[in-house]
């Protein structure tokens, strides 16, 4: 019932906007507007920081926020100087506090500080809730380092930070978009060879992207959104939007170049390139539901991103692209690039997959054995990969907020790793100044004014800094001891609540969080890729193999970030610093978008090939058939995907340079040695059986036997199969 409900829908969706080509197109654009509106006229809810809290650092953020101990917003200035520069840094430093305590939003400015070497000194400055803009301070510093040419004078902190990095954000999304554009419309215009082909899978592809935008805007009131949730929406959205798009149009070409009236074409396209647009998108859909197990915000958001952008590309691809092949009828094959179409006639033909698929078909067991091999090795390093939370470490150089907190942590070490544990009860402070005492003795190191107590009297907090980086397994090593050992210890018998926050403690929870749900998430997203298959193909070997092919892409995407990002392979190429893991939100992504995307091609491929058992042949000639002629189809879908994830692996920020090459080198080994080789290879092994418990029927009413086959009749490619 499912998998005829599946067929129905881009049937009947089909035949009414081919009926109403100018009335569906017309609405597809009002819709596409008004969904758009709403990112003008409805505000986007943001994620605040306490909708990231998770485990015993959550309790701690929540206790202190309760108690009014809450770190206010704050920045930092911090003064640099050689030698010959001492007797200047505490005149700066006074220039700079007395500055900030008349800046607008300043709450309080602490005495000057020195590092320990007095080669630098820090003010640090506390900010009224509510504060936003931090030109005011900047102000004060550029003046001060103006007045002092010789001293080396910046500032960082929670606002210019937070600015920076959206900067950068925006600046590499708008670079991407930049280069995608030209790039997807290139591919296009080899995969078609005309322009107003090539153009509307990427308008289509647009107008989805645009639309989501302004859904996602309205839906972050019921889901806040994740910061990176509108770059997860471009990747995805031109993704999928320019592969539905590309299939529809590839078949409803080719039906027309049979002789067929564009009308009947539409109408073949609906039946099968529309079936598989809709399962695939379904697949994806399931695929990053897989997020919302692990009940994180990053991940609720992303998964809501995700999902309405492959919803709004599949209503898109199955109704206003019909109308728009019936109004255009064959305008839609102008104007031809001559060399390019040319090109493209001799692409499709499908000479190079033929030539793969040749010795497959004729050796399967050796080419399996040998694929398996190849993805093998790619898959291995992930065995070893290390995550962890993104960092200072992790951010590019040359963000001028984040170079120069990495010089603060240098020169003021106390102001690096710190961790807080928040006590509520009548024993609270004295509890934490015995802790104080015994985490000093241990690896922490105290921090002045760092036992402070809330105005209720109840709950205090105590601030230790830790001597390494965040990411440093020491750090860990020492948060845990802290948690299993010496507050235990120093609370013990005392009736007091406690428990260990701050940005260390809430990333160590986080990572481990991930850790915990990541084997579900994984056994989720197969399991339910394994029951869609079966119902959209009605095989149990065919949903077996395509569990299994997705583990396989999977697993090549994780290797390839292990030996990339941790190990540091290709440094220089794409121009980034390896931090020695890799960034715990990463991969469990990568899984998900990866295993629905892969679906896109392989049910194409899928369904082809089914379709030709259906009519008759038997399944060796069908899946050497069918990969043929799906070949031209797979290549293109593949390039978009590959070249669009590409350009996010040329970006800055480190999390989008990851999600680019796993993305890329993944889709790139999936669309070539997984489906011209392991597939074939597997299906022609399990000839009739794959099809068990039930041989497809004729999915239009045609049965084309093997002779037929090797004639000139309705399907004159099929003589040059075998």
């Amino acid at each position: 019932m499912a998998a005829d409900l599946i067929t129905r829908i881009p049937q009947r969706a089909a035949r009414w906007s081919a009926e109403h080509p100018w009335r569906a197109i017309l609405t597809w654009l009002v819709l596409v507007v008004a969904a758009t509106s709403l990112a003008v006229l409805v505000p986007t809810q943001q994620a605040e920081e306490a909708d990231y809290r998770i485990g015993q650092s959550g309790r701690a953020d929540a206790m202190a926020e309760q108690a009014g101990l809450s770190a206010p917003p704050g920045e930092v200035v911090l003064l640099q100087g050689d030698r010959g520069d001492r007797a200047e840094l505490p005149r700066a430093a006074k220039e700079v506090a007395t500055g900030m305590a008349d800046a607008d939003g300043v709450a309080e400015v602490d005495a000057p500080v020195w590092n320990d070497a007095r080669t630098a000194m820090l003010v640090a400055v506390s900010l009224d809730e509510g504060v936003e803009d931090p030109a005011p301070l900047e102000a004060v510093t550029a003046t001060v380092a103006a007045d002092h040419p010789d001293l080396t004078v910046r500032q960082a902190g929670d606002l210019t930070t937070d600015r920076d990095i959206n900067d950068q954000v925006a600046e590499d999304l708008s670079s991407a978009e930049g280069i995608s554009l030209p790039v997807t419309l290139v591919l296009m215009l080899l995969a078609f060879g005309a322009l107003i082909a090539a153009g509307i899978p990427v308008l289509l592809a647009l107008g989805s992207v645009a639309a989501t935008m302004g859904i996602a805007a309205a839906a972050s009131h019921v889901v806040p959104a994740e910061p990176t949730v509108n770059s997860m929406i471009v990747l995805i959205g031109m993704a999928v939007g320019v592969d539905y798009s590309l299939f529809y149009l590839k078949r409803e070409r080719e039906e027309r170049a049979r002789g067929r009236t564009t009308l009947d074409a539409v109408e073949i396209a609906a039946q099968t390139s529309g079936h598989s647009i809709v399962v695939s998108g379904l697949a994806v859909a399931a695929s990053m539901s897989g997020l919302y197990l692990v009940g994180s915000v990053t991940f609720d958001s992303l998964a809501l991103g995700a999902i309405v952008v492959v919803a709004v590309a599949v209503v898109g691809s199955i109704t206003v692209l019909p109308a728009l092949l019936v109004a255009l009828g064959r305008w839609v094959d102008r104007p031809r690039v001559p060399l390019l179409w040319r090109l493209n006639r001799r692409i499709g033909a499908g000479g190079i997959s033929s030539r793969v698929l040749a010795p497959v078909v004729r050796r399967p067991a050796a080419a399996l054995a040998a694929s398996v091999a190849v993805v093998g090795v790619l898959a291995v390093p992930a065995l070893g990969m290390t995550m962890h939370a993104s960092s200072l470490e992790t951010l590019p150089r040359g963000i001028p907020a984040a170079d120069t907190l990495r010089a603060v942590a240098e020169e003021f070490p106390s102001e690096g790793t710190t961790v807080t544990v928040v006590a509520r009860g009548d024993d609270a402070r004295s509890a934490l100044a015995t802790l104080e005492a015994a985490a000093g003795r241990a690896d922490f190191e105290t921090v002045p004014d760092g036992l402070v107590d809330a105005e209720d009297g109840a709950t205090s907090a105590l601030t230790m800094a830790l001597p390494w980086p965040e990411s440093d397994e020491r750090s860990a090593a020492a948060i845990h001891d802290l948690r299993d050992d010496l507050a235990p210890a120093a609370f013990t018998d005392s009736g007091t609540e406690w428990a260990v926050g701050g940005d260390a403690a809430s990333n160590l929870d986080f990572d481990d969080h991930l850790r915990a749900w990541m084997p579900g998430v994984i056994g989720f997203v197969l399991l339910l890729t394994l029951v869609m298959m079966g119902t959209a193909f009605r095989s149990v070997p065919v949903a077996l193999l395509s569990t299994f092919l997705n583990l396989v892409s999977v697993g090549v995407a994780f290797g390839v970030l292990t030996l990339v990002f941790q190990h540091g392979w290709l440094e220089g190429l794409l121009d980034f610093t390896s931090p020695g893991f890799v960034i715990d939100w990463i991969p469990l992504f990568v899984l998900v978008v990866l295993v629905g995307l892969s679906m896109d091609y392989h049910v194409f491929v899928m369904s082809r090939i089914r379709e030709l058992v259906g009519r008759g042949l038997p399944t060796r000639l069908a899946v050497e058939q069918g990969i043929r002629d799906s070949a031209s189809v797979v290549t293109s879908a593949a390039a978009v995907m590959v070249s669009v994830f590409a350009i996010f692996a040329t970006l800055s920020m480190l999390e989008m340079k990851m999600m680019g090459v796993a993305l890329a080198t993944a889709i790139l080994v999936d669309a070539t040695l997984i489906r011209l080789v392991m597939l074939p290879a597997a299906l022609v092994l399990l000839g009739e059986r794959v099809w068990w418990p039930r041989r497809p029927a004729a999915p239009l009413g045609e049965v084309v036997d093997e002779d037929d086959a090797r004639g000139a009749g309705a399907e004159p490619e099929l003589a040059s199969a075998r």
